[in-house]
C-alpha cells in the first residue's frame, strides 16, 4: 500500500481514521476529502490503492461513490457504515467489489479488514496483470494466424510451410514472430 484516500464529512473522523491506519500501514501517504464530489475528482486525477469512505458524506450516502471508484480505478473501496445499515449497503456494493465495515469500529476487526483488503488488492492486480499478458498473447496468435492465412492464400503455402516461414524469418531477421506477421500482413493485405 502506497496511497490511501479517506472521504469523511469531518476533520475529527479523518484524523481518527488516519491514526488507526498509520498503525496498520506505516509509511503510507494519506489524502483526505470531505465530499463525494471531491472524492470522485481526486480518484479520477490520481492513483490510490484504497478509498475509505466514512458514510454518509455531506452530499451522498457513499454507494454511488463506491460504484464509481471500483469501476473507474484500481483502488479498493471500503465503506464504513452504521451497523443497522451495513447489510443493506453491503448488498448494494459487494457486486462492485467494495467492502463494508459496520460502525462503531472494532479495532481488531478494522485491522483485519484492512489487511484483508490490501491482500485482495494485490491478488486483483496480479490477476489483472496475467489477464493483460494473456490478451497480448491471444492478439499475437491472431496476427500470426492471419499472416499464415495470407501466405497460404497468396503464395500457395500449406499451413506448416507458412508457420515454418514465419519462424525462420523471425530467426533470420532477429525479430519476433509478431513483427514478421505484421510485415506479411502489410505486404499481402491492403
Amino acid at each position: 500500500m502506497d496511497r490511501i484516500l479517506i472521504a469523511a464529512g469531518s476533520d475529527k473522523h479523518i484524523s481518527a481514521l488516519i491514526g488507526q491506519l498509520k498503525e496498520i500501514f506505516p509509511g503510507v501517504k494519506f489524502s483526505s476529502v470531505s465530499t463525494g464530489r471531491e472524492a470522485r475528482r481526486t480518484v479520477s486525477e490520481q492513483d490510490f490503492d484504497m478509498l475509505i469512505v466514512n458514510c454518509p458524506l455531506p452530499d451522498e450516502n457513499g454507494i454511488d461513490l463506491a460504484e464509481f471508484t471500483c469501476s473507474s480505478s484500481d483502488a479498493m473501496c471500503v465503506l464504513l457504515v452504521k451497523a443497522e445499515n451495513s447489510d443493506i449497503i453491503a448488498d448494494k456494493v459487494e457486486d462492485y467489489g467494495a467492502m463494508v465495515i459496520s460502525k462503531p469500529l472494532n479495532r481488531e476487526l478494522f485491522y483485519r479488514a484492512m489487511r484483508f483488503t490490501a491482500a485482495a488488492r494485490k491478488r486483483m492486480l496480479g490477476i489483472r496483470s496475467e489477464n493483460i499478458k494473456l490478451q497480448k498473447k491471444l492478439e499475437e496468435i491472431r496476427l500470426v494466424n492471419r499472416a499464415k492465412l495470407a501466405l497460404m492464400q497468396y503464395l500457395g503455402f500449406t499451413e506448416q510451410q507458412a508457420h515454418r516461414y514465419i519462424e525462420k524469418q523471425a530467426m533470420d531477421l532477429r525479430c519476433t514472430k509478431l513483427e514478421v506477421s505484421r510485415k506479411v500482413i502489410k505486404m499481402y493485405e491492403v
